[in-house]
């Protein structure tokens, strides 16, 4: 599944900003509510470093610049790529790519794979991203009883593939995503997937939802010191 990141906006993952004018007004005013039970903005925005593991791969990313390292042990890849500008270099196993067709490929495919992985790591911060719709659905309950509100997001010419809809279902009592569902299609009736967003940890002046109990990142950490070596070189330690 490829997420909604906006493509033409890559730095809007760096810089929140909420902007949600084609949504309606209460789940605008319900996402708002979301940002701030995980932090708030300039929170958010003055974290610099995410690491995680996700689909048997190591991200690491530089929030602040765009630099990402992607380590994907059953491809023997390493892929360190700048995804604002699509600059970067690219190992197998050892050996650095040096044919600049296949160093552009293998760029792109790194791009693609952080575009993917981190989506759902900050789902919850991109809620009023430019291009991204949402729709108030109604009420339900959470499978730990509590209410919920339910709301849509669908997305205008944005992301890598536009026609996917999501259900996110956001307690009333915490204002926290509990749990998320999946269309591949907008006019999909029924979700290919419906999966719980949880074991929330404050890391430094944020909430993320941690080793998640079904399919989803795993050992998240949250820095603003971290080896600059990491984004230039194969081996960092």
């Amino acid at each position: 599944m490829k997420s909604h990141l906006t493509l033409f906006l890559v730095l809007s993952l760096s810089i929140l900003t909420l902007s949600a004018q084609s949504s309606d007004d209460k789940s605008s005013a319900i996402a708002t509510k979301v940002v701030e039970a995980m932090g708030g903005v300039t929170n958010y925005n003055n974290t610099k470093f995410i690491k995680w593991d996700f689909a048997q791969r190591v991200l690491f990313w530089n929030k602040w610049t765009g630099d990402v390292r992607i380590e994907s042990p059953k491809d023997s890849l390493t892929i360190l790529v700048n995804i604002n500008t699509l600059k970067g270099k690219a190992f197998k196993g050892e050996q650095a790519i040096s044919d600049e067709k296949e160093l552009s490929d293998l760029l792109v495919k790194g791009k693609n794979w952080w575009i993917n992985d981190s989506y759902w790591v900050v789902m919850p911060w991109k809620l009023q991203d430019p291009g991204v719709t949402l729709a108030y659905v109604n009420t339900e309950k959470l499978p730990n009883g509590n209410n919920a509100d339910v709301l849509q997001l669908t997305f205008e010419s944005v992301g890598v593939t536009p026609d996917n809809k999501y259900y996110v279902y956001i307690d009333q009592t915490d204002n926290l995503i509990k749990q998320w569902a999946f269309f591949t299609k907008f006019d999909d009736e029924a979700p290919r997937f419906t999966m719980p967003w949880d074991n929330y940890q404050k890391v430094g002046d944020i909430l993320l939802s941690f080793n998640r109990s079904k399919f989803g990142p795993k050992n998240l950490e949250v820095s603003q010191e971290f080896n600059p070596k990491l984004f230039t070189e194969l081996r960092y330690e």
